[in-house]
């Protein structure tokens, strides 16, 4: 079961893409809703608004406790703020990825754009997304847009400043997958 934090933002693209990738789905909104997980995606959205709700639900402590866990979290677009070390402008954050990002950095709603990454393997879908400014030695970059760092992992977790979910299954089942 893969749970989607479900408390503001894109949560139900990740949904259809968990799904068409074959993967069972919850949508987290509760401290009850973390058990049983086999993973977790923190989606896009407001990422000041998100740590508001995630604070009013008393959902922090099970998030870390989950990340410690070294289940799989892919975090994406204000997922990624979250999940960051260091965020400009500074906010809180939980700092499992040993990343600085800047918030909006790739424009405003208006600037929303697509691309492909730098090895042509993936769509990237931009939308008032943030940059990865600084990524720390034990940090895997693993995918690229004009030689700016846009996927990274770091263990369980990883980031990605655009937004897979809206460029189908693929991302997720790579993360989620049940390995042989």
């Amino acid at each position: 079961m893969i749970g989607i934090l479900a408390v503001q933002g894109g949560f139900d693209a990740h949904a259809r893409a968990l799904t068409a990738a074959g993967l069972p789905v919850r949508l987290v909104r509760t401290p009850q809703d973390f058990q049983e997980l086999d993973g977790l995606i923190l989606p896009g959205g407001e990422s000041t608004a998100q740590l508001k709700l995630i604070g009013r639900g008393f959902l922090e402590g099970p998030l870390r406790e989950l990340a410690a866990t070294k289940r799989p979290i892919l975090a994406t677009c204000a997922g990624l703020i979250l999940a960051a070390r260091a965020v400009l402008p500074v906010q809180p954050s939980f700092g499992w990825l040993d990343v600085t990002v800047k918030r909006n950095a790739w424009g405003r709603q208006l600037d929303s754009f697509e691309a492909e990454d730098d090895g042509g393997t993936r769509r990237l879908v931009f939308i008032r997304a943030p940059r990865i400014t600084a990524v720390g030695p034990g940090v895997e970059v693993l995918a690229r847009l004009r030689g700016e760092p846009v996927l990274v992992r770091q263990g369980n977790v990883w980031g990605a400043t655009y937004h897979p979910e809206l460029d189908g299954p693929a991302l997720h089942a790579e993360i989620f997958q049940p390995r042989p």
